[in-house]
């Protein structure tokens, strides 16, 4: 129930039915949302600062210096929670030095810290509600639901997002990107181009 009112409250009731997300528990029975990357409206430079699964403040320069990936995501949404295994694999070959992955999680504290138990996540957590949507807002993205997907660069330059549920191609060729542009392989210009076009 608390989790309907906070969709409703949210408008993401009419959302949740175009990115395929569901309030349930329960996992999904339909086919997986795919969904090509939104035009970016700015390259701005995205700051914010939430709490972790611990209550404690993070900001996102915690993590300056590296290519970050801003999941949105809720315990409610199956989609999200298929993308999980996928985001701590990457993270894994990541290591300390890659692209750094960043749930955030548009839902109630009490629940993500439950969840969080059993998902043994290997990337951080970030919590809120309001303040987790205005983050996804600030993007100059249209953002119509979740899972929701943002693309830094290492100095924090947004370069791109990713609607929908995303899958090991996606994330596949988001490394390949950053890790071109992270050589000097690649510009920031060409960089955006080649996300938006995945």
């Amino acid at each position: 129930m608390r989790n309907t009112l906070f969709a409703v409250a949210f408008g993401m009731a009419t959302l949740t039915a175009v990115a395929g997300c569901e309030q349930s528990s329960a996992p999904s029975v339909t086919e997986p949302v795919t969904a090509s990357p939104a035009p970016l409206a700015t390259t701005d430079h995205p700051a914010f600062t939430l709490v972790d699964v611990n209550g404690v403040e993070r900001s996102l320069d915690e993590w300056s210096g590296r290519p970050r990936l801003l999941n949105f995501w809720a315990t409610w949404c199956a989609p999200c929670r298929r993308e999980i295994p996928l985001l701590k694999a990457m993270q894994e070959a990541q290591g300390e030095d890659g692209i750094q992955i960043i749930g955030i999680a548009v839902d109630f504290a009490e629940e993500v810290s439950a969840y969080a138990e059993k998902a043994e996540f290997n990337y951080p957590i970030l919590v809120g509600q309001e303040d987790a949507m205005a983050v996804a807002e600030s993007s100059g993205v249209d953002f119509i639901g979740m899972p929701f997907t943002m693309i830094l660069s290492a100095d924090g330059e947004l370069l791109g997002s990713h609607m929908g549920e995303i899958h090991q191609q996606h994330l596949d060729s988001i490394a390949d990107v950053l890790a071109q542009l992270g050589r000097g392989d690649i510009d920031k210009a060409t960089a955006r181009e080649a996300l938006y076009s995945m």
